[in-house]
């Protein structure tokens, strides 16, 4: 079994706090004997919440933050002023080394600032992008960068290649990934200015395998495992392919209730139907590494239920076994 892997988590954090962050950290906890959490909020609130569930009392330590931020707070004020929050003291976790990573579903704003001001970039790292897997047909792709970065550089695009390679090649186990960045066309001379400085630079990288453009349509079936883009585009795309997946989940109900007829065979197909549309939901993903800090930062949706708490915890548990930031510091370094 590989040592216990510490995980921060901020209890007070999404619409859903503290109830479903609690019950995720007790699933992930239940599921995982090489794991230890420790929960940021609230004393009397998550201590409630922990009333009646069953868990090992010994990996699960509340940590006492009196203060929230809030998503209409700017963010770089409220992590100044809001010492004693729980995005601050779940960084500061970090930060100390006693945790090694941190999950919030808390503001966003918040969690990106605090994470580079607190836990920090790793040296040579310019800019730390959000990296949320997405289902495909094949399975998932790493979408790079999705809300931390909207004007990105070309040198920022071809960091985030690198790093979302190391990512996918060491905690999702693809070998030799996959690597191409969003464009209008697959033709090379296509694309802003952005992509058509981009595309050479990452054409001559000897550290990914870059297959060349990849349009907005292709996403889905899983033509890349690395998607490349500025977070603009990538917020765009993120937002785009989760309303399209609610809005096709409404029509399919829809049409399987619709007679006496097709009630009777969704019946006979729910089992199976289940099951595949299980699979192409973000949340068995977890949620958003923030790629390149001395550390580990995830991001979930404010909206997060418990299972997508759980599958982020899980997924710091992979990151710090297979040593990701060590791995991105020696291949920044080589440059």
């Amino acid at each position: 079994m590989s040592e216990t892997v510490c995980v921060a988590v901020d209890a007070m954090g999404g619409d859903n706090a503290p109830s479903e962050v609690v019950k995720g950290v007790v699933e992930a906890v239940n599921e995982k004997d090489n794991l230890k959490c420790f929960l940021v909020g609230n004393t009397d609130a998550i201590t409630a919440e922990l009333s009646g569930l069953n868990y090992d009392k010994s990996r699960i330590e509340i940590v006492e933050a009196s203060e929230v931020i809030t998503n209409d707070e700017a963010p770089v004020m409220a992590i100044r002023r809001k010492k004693d929050s729980s995005i601050v003291i779940g960084l500061n976790l970090i930060k100390t080394g006693e945790a090694s990573a941190f999950v919030s579903a808390g503001s966003t704003g918040a969690v990106l600032v605090g994470a580079q001001l607190i836990a920090g970039r790793i040296k040579g790292i310019e800019r730390t992008p959000l990296a949320p897997l997405i289902p495909t047909v094949t399975g998932c792709s790493l979408l790079i960068d999705c809300g931390a970065n909207v004007d990105a550089r070309a040198s920022h695009l071809v960091q985030f290649a690198k790093m979302g390679s190391i990512y996918m090649e060491h905690v999702m186990g693809v070998q030799n990934p996959r690597v191409a960045i969003v464009n209008i066309g697959v033709e090379e001379e296509k694309g802003n200015a952005l992509v058509k400085e981009t595309y050479p630079m990452l054409k001559a990288c000897p550290d990914i395998n870059f297959v060349g453009s990849i349009e907005a349509r292709q996403i889905p079936y899983g033509d890349a495992d690395v998607i490349v883009c500025e977070a603009f585009t990538g917020n765009v795309i993120l937002k785009m392919y989760e309303g399209v997946a609610g809005a096709l989940i409404t029509k399919i109900k829809e049409a399987m209730t619709a007679t006496p007829i097709s009630s009777l065979g969704a019946l006979m197909v729910k089992p199976q139907l289940k099951k595949t549309l299980k699979g192409f939901s973000t949340s068995e993903y977890g949620g958003a590494p923030m790629l390149g800090l001395n550390g580990l930062v995830v991001k979930t949706h404010g909206s997060s239920k418990s299972i997508e708490i759980k599958n982020s915890i899980i997924q710091c548990i992979k990151f710090a076994d297979a040593k990701i930031s060590d791995k991105i510091k020696r291949n920044i370094l080589q440059e």
